[in-house]
């Protein structure tokens, strides 16, 4: 990205902010500088993306919130606003190639527009400091910013235009329809639809499973120790199960809640596990009975876990009805995976004694 720089000053002609605003514009001139960017993805940039997809340095994949100009703007350029997550960014900027406009880029704290949206970073109080910041009102000639339809939830349209003077214009839900939604600056029926396929819900398991792969490592460790090998295998796979596996098949498995359908899953999964231990001829029974039931619920409750952390990545739910499903589930997944747990330890400890 280029680091070429352009100066320009919010001076106290700007409309003021009513009392509610916690800006405060000076009669003193501000000075902001416009950045410029490009519309070329670099190596450097698809590194980046990579890493970000995989969780390396999570939070380190960010921009410098401010204004841009893509191209060679005039004040009658087009003013688009993203945020400060690269991926978010690059998408927009790349999406606009032979466009010469404006991106104004919100501080998110490197989070995208959707998730920043709900955690109210992409918000009203952050697009007005930045509008004030920025100067805009000097730049262009027109009152108009493009906010993604999935920045939405964040931005009070209404208040945005009476605090800052700007009125709020929400373009389609994904970058790549832009060009066609310039030429009429109407939205389709598909530009507004929100796509989750397969593709969508497969590039966000990465970093799923990577956060996942250390917990996986010592439960698996320490279940070969406790039961065996084929334990140790159904902790990775339980893992796989619930970062991938569920992703994957997340539109086919019946139920509403995904603590549920995570549930139903993990069952699926843990019904080979405990019928090879249930048909070892070599086993007591009352071993047989404690080994299978301990992979009767810790499996699907770990699972299940996995599934309702997967609420946060998805267009399938809303704040409230995670809260629910929270409140409502968690408790049971909890006393499900220290039953089980519980009974891999009593297994562990009458094996050793056995050995003994």
């Amino acid at each position: 990205m280029s680091s070429d720089k352009i100066t320009s000053s919010a001076c106290s002609c700007v409309p003021q902010p009513d009392k509610n605003q916690f800006i405060t514009l000076t009669s003193k001139m501000q000075e902001s500088e416009i950045l410029a960017t490009t519309s070329r993805s670099t190596l450097n940039d698809r590194l980046d993306h990579f890493f970000a997809r995989v969780g390396v340095n999570r939070m380190g994949h960010i921009v410098k919130p401010g204004l841009y100009k893509l191209g060679n703007p005039t004040r009658d350029s087009q003013v688009f606003v993203s945020a400060n997550y690269t991926l978010s960014f690059d998408a927009l900027r790349c999406a606009l190639a032979g466009t010469d406009c404006y991106i104004l880029v919100l501080d998110t704290k490197g989070i995208n527009v959707w998730c920043a949206a709900g955690k109210g970073t992409f918000g009203t109080d952050e697009l007005v400091k930045r509008i004030m910041w920025s100067g805009l009102y000097n730049i262009v000639r027109h009152r108009t910013v493009i906010v993604p339809q999935l920045g939405a939830p964040g931005i009070s349209a209404h208040e945005v235009q009476s605090r800052s003077g700007f009125k709020v214009e929400f373009g389609p839900v994904r970058a790549t329809d832009l060009p066609e939604y310039l030429k009429t600056h109407k939205a389709t029926p598909e530009m507004r639809r929100v796509h989750f396929a397969l593709k969508d819900r497969l590039v966000l398991t990465p970093v799923e499973l990577r956060h996942a792969s250390l917990p996986t490592v010592v439960a698996a460790i320490a279940l070969y120790l406790l039961a065996g090998s084929i334990a140790a295998l159904a902790a990775i796979t339980t893992v796989i199960t619930g970062t991938v596996l569920f992703p994957a098949l997340l539109p086919f498995i019946p139920t509403h809640d995904f603590s549920t359908k995570g549930l139903i899953l993990g069952l699926l999964v843990a019904v080979p596990f405990a019928t090879s231990f249930a048909a070892d001829p070599a086993m007591p029974l009352l071993m047989k009975a404690i080994i299978s039931l301990a992979f009767v619920l810790t499996i699907p409750a770990v699972t299940a876990y996995l599934a309702l952390n997967f609420t946060g990545c998805t267009t399938f739910t809303s704040r409230t009805g995670v809260k629910k499903e929270i409140y409502r589930y968690v408790p049971v997944m909890a006393l499900m995976a220290g039953s089980g747990t519980l009974l891999l330890i009593i297994f562990g400890a009458i094996r050793l004694m056995e050995m003994v």
